[in-house]
């Protein structure tokens, strides 16, 4: 009888602890690798360019239209082409006491050629304003709480001359946050800042120079507007923090925001977090897709590539009844929207395109 050959089962050799750590950090690794290009493709494919609304080209001329009545070209004006791949914001803070809109920056971003213009609009600047009820009123920051985002929006597009593409507005809660998730900021405060409103529990002290600010600290900082450690009793011992009054304030508003967004861009890691902040904290217009577009083309972004600027005017005009309304001169807006890389069209915005209400009482330019 022909002897079977017993194949001799191969003993399985034990890992060691070593061997054991590294296959498990290897499948960790494998799946982390697996999900993370996963979302690079899903990110990739929600980032798509966002559709704007197009502005009507002037009508066709009929072929039925009488010889004395005028061509429809002849009162219509050509629809203006925008730069390819490029969209217009308006960016705004909510006041914390009075619900209006504290900060306003109209800004422009040339996605191909990676260039971002801003210009801040002073909360004060003169309008003529007519809430739903029919409450007149002579401010920008007004607008808002009596007409909502969208009028807001549409005096703006009045003032600069294009439409707005997209809103921003974030509340002052979401604004600490994102200054805290940064780590905090070092920020060069411009002026002595001393006030305190005990009813608001509101207490701002600063002395000029490079400090670092927490989002609380941020917060007072870009909020200062008064100091009231001047001689007297209340309210005589108010005055202006800034020499320039509200155009020094909207400038630190600005360069803050501008600190803020260069130190979240350089830690992309956090892009989680400030999405959770984002949507908490954050009402806008912008889509998905769009915040996603915008978030691909903003990480490779350079500051370098910033121009920033405040509108000109007079802050101390009086009109029908309100005190320091800040009424804009409108050439020196004019110059500023197409010098600025601010106008979105592929040619320069006309002052006809403008619609800046006028006081006749604003001291004359320089």
């Amino acid at each position: 009888m022909a002897k079977r050959l017993m194949k001799k089962k191969k003993e399985k050799i034990p890992l060691s602890p070593g061997q054991k750590v590294a296959r498990i950090l290897f499948i960790i690794l494998a799946v982390a690798a697996v999900l993370i290009l996963s979302a690079i493709i899903i990110f990739k494919l929600l980032a798509q360019p966002p559709k704007i609304q197009e502005e009507a080209p002037p009508p066709k001329e009929s072929e039925n239209v009488s010889l004395q009545s005028p061509a429809p070209e002849e009162s219509a004006q050509p629809a203006r082409q925008r730069k390819e791949y490029t969209y217009t914001f308006l960016l705004c803070a909510s006041d914390q006491a009075s619900g209006n809109v504290d900060t306003m920056i109209v800004a422009t971003y040339d996605t191909v050629n990676q260039t971002i213009a801003m210009v801040s609009i002073p909360r004060d600047t003169l309008i003529e304003g007519v809430s739903d009820k029919g409450k007149h009123f002579y401010k920008l920051c007004n607008m808002y709480p009596y007409n909502g985002i969208d009028a807001l929006k549409e005096e703006v597009r009045n003032i600069v001359g294009f439409p707005i593409d997209f809103y921003v507005k974030v509340n002052t809660r979401g604004f600490v946050k994102l200054v805290d998730a940064v780590g905090g900021i070092n920020f060069n405060v411009p002026v002595h800042m001393s006030y305190d409103d005990p009813e608001q529990d509101l207490h701002i002290h600063f002395e000029p120079g490079m400090q670092y600010l927490t989002g609380s600290d941020a917060l007072k900082v870009v909020r200062c507007r008064k100091n009231s450690d001047g001689p007297g009793v209340y309210p005589h011992n108010i005055y202006d923090a800034y020499p320039d009054a509200d155009i020094g304030r909207t400038n630190t508003q600005r360069e803050l925001i501008m600190t803020v967004l260069k130190k979240a861009i350089s830690q992309p890691l956090n892009l989680p977090t400030y999405y959770d902040i984002f949507m908490e904290n954050v009402e806008t217009d912008l889509s998905v897709t769009d915040l996603a577009f915008f978030a691909d083309k903003g990480l490779s972004f350079d500051f370098d590539n910033v121009t920033a600027t405040s509108l000109p005017g007079d802050g101390t005009v009086s009109y029908k009844g309100w005190d320091w309304c800040y009424e804009l001169y409108p050439d020196q807006v004019l110059d500023i929207v197409n010098t600025s890389g601010l106008n979105p069209y592929t040619t320069d915005i006309t002052a006809d395109m403008l619609d800046i209400t006028q006081s006749g009482t604003a001291k004359q330019p320089a």
